[in-house]
């Protein structure tokens, strides 16, 4: 019998089917897999990878450009991560941004030193040579900084490009070889000019043509799962998201009736969401749909439980109760489909040649045990969440289901603070189910990244009607966000507050009070547990 399979790097990756492939090498920046997606985004494909791969390796790989991402430590440390120096002279074209921009220059003979006028924020950018890189951008531009070391000399080998008020070497060029470098970060939003800055790296330096389009990749995605499963059946876990969704379109458009999919149907999950998944894919996709109604199995453990991390070990494991029983009952299942994305792929140290730090643990559909004896398929593990939806889109899902806000694993459980019950469930599924309402209703559900509704332990004292009340209190959280890493609070119009406000305390028995959270991420995160 074989066994659920460890992720591994994929031998039909998206930069295979153009022959366009950028590495990102990771030196522990932040904003590393920002940098993979801004590279997407110019329909070019791109990893991440360790930042010490040799340069043999990188040699096999073949991309056509070469990423050094900013990293956290400072360069003249004897710890400081480093490259082979060898990849220089791969004849590879490289672009290194703040840490890889020291990094390339010291390794080629400049300095970097500590600096007392540090750059933190926006600053003024000043171009002296516009080469290829800086090529038809504004003389003058704004520019993000993040750094307190910087490039105080280049060897003569280089040529300065660009400089701040405080940094008199903002951009560089080697004079003979294919490497360039930012002290700025091009791939953030607070660079204005970025996204034309690393499309002239892509394209006018490493020669891409932008190739990489998400029908082409959904044509060979397609191809891949026939030639994997052959004749066998496959079993998807859905959850009400847009990933397990797209995984399980995906995967019918490839073998259509082998598909069987289950839905755990736990009594935490948004209101009305169960029906509409069960509709989906018994009447579009006509899918083998098992649904599993375990409400009172689920509330049943969770009773008279209140701490947040206790709620989501009891939920992971009724869930691998629930899925392992009904997928036992399933005839010539071989495949277990899930949707991990990139990002998983990279945070878990699961990729071949990605970053070995396992940032958090990776467990598949839930941590379903590898005794289940399932191939894995992970169709999406190439993708990030913005391609996803556009694969969805491209697979004929509806929007609804398409742009649904992201839904965290333990569903409403960490959302409704405190004790779960079946009474207090509802409440919050009402609540919830308004704001989302009033948040269309205003066309800004599309401008939001999240918007939810979250049960707090305490009652509060009002007035309705003549009696006074002592009742629950709901707190409405609402955040902009491009990548989630980072969130801010939605300036959402004081009127949609008014009907939101209006209609929970109008409408939900039991609720007297709603406030609106107005924390950023960090500190703050957006979920309440």
């Amino acid at each position: 019998m074989t066994t659920v399979q460890e992720a591994t790097s994929n031998p039909g990756a998206p930069g295979q089917l153009t022959g366009e492939k950028v590495l990102v090498l990771d030196f522990g920046s932040q904003y590393a897999q920002l940098i993979a997606r801004r590279v997407r985004e110019e329909h070019v494909y791109c990893e991440i990878v360790r930042h010490n791969l040799s340069a043999a390796r990188i040699r096999e790989l073949a991309p056509m450009g070469i990423i050094l991402s900013g990293g956290p430590a400072s360069v003249y440390e004897q710890t400081a991560p480093k490259c082979d120096p060898e990849i220089f002279r791969l004849g590879i074209p490289v672009l290194g941004i703040c840490y890889g921009m020291q990094l390339a220059c010291e390794a080629l003979g400049g300095q970097v030193a500590s600096t007392p006028a540090r750059e933190y924020g926006r600053a003024h950018c000043r171009i002296s040579d516009p080469d290829e890189l800086l090529s038809g951008l504004p003389t003058e531009m704004e520019v993000w900084m993040s750094h307190g070391d910087q490039v105080s000399q280049v060897s003569d080998q280089f040529r300065p490009l660009a400089a701040t008020a405080t940094c008199p070497i903002a951009a560089v060029r080697h004079t003979k070889l294919p490497i360039f470098g930012l002290q700025f970060h091009p791939e953030v939003t607070h660079t204005p000019e970025g996204a034309r800055i690393l499309g002239n790296f892509l394209k006018r330096v490493c020669g891409c043509q932008g190739l990489w389009r998400m029908g082409d990749f959904a044509r060979q995605a397609v191809e891949r799962i026939r030639e994997q499963v052959g004749p066998s059946r496959v079993i998807c876990g859905l959850s009400g998201g847009v990933d397990s969704a797209v995984v399980a379109a995906l995967i019918y458009q490839a073998i259509g009736p082998q598909l069987s999919c289950i839905l755990v149907d736990n009594g935490l999950l948004r209101k009305d969401e169960a029906g509409a998944v069960i509709q989906e894919f018994t009447r579009h996709f006509k899918t083998d749909l098992h649904v599993v109604k375990a409400e009172d199995q689920f509330l049943q453990a969770l009773k008279g439980k209140t701490e947040p991390q206790q709620k989501r070990q009891i939920i992971g494991h009724a869930f691998i109760d629930c899925f392992t029983a009904e997928a036992k009952k399933i005839q010539d299942a071989r495949f277990l489909a899930q949707g991990t994305l990139y990002p998983d792929v990279i945070e878990s140290g699961a990729a071949a040649d990605g970053p070995a730090a396992t940032i958090k643990l990776h467990h598949n559909v839930g941590g379903l045990p590898a005794e289940l004896g399932f191939e894995l398929i992970e169709p999406l593990r190439d993708l990030f969440k913005d391609e996803v939806r556009k694969l969805g889109e491209q697979l004929g899902l509806p929007e609804e289901i398409v742009w649904r806000h992201p839904f965290p694993g333990p569903g409403l459980a960490v959302r409704c603070l405190g004790e779960i019950t079946k009474e207090r469930l509802d409440r919050l599924r009402e609540a919830d189910a308004i704001v989302v309402h009033e948040i269309k209703a205003a066309g800004l559900y599309r401008e939001t990244a999240q918007a939810f509704a979250v049960l707090l332990p305490v009652q509060s004292v009002g007035v309705m009607g003549d009696g006074r009340t002592y009742e629950d209190v709901v707190a409405v959280r609402c955040v902009n966000t491009d990548d989630f890493m980072t969130a801010d609070w939605s300036r959402l119009p004081y009127d949609v507050l008014a009907r939101i406000s209006t209609r929970i305390i109008n409408e939900v028995k039991g609720v007297n009070r709603v406030a609106y959270d107005i924390s950023s991420k960090p500190p703050a995160t957006i979920e309440w547990e």
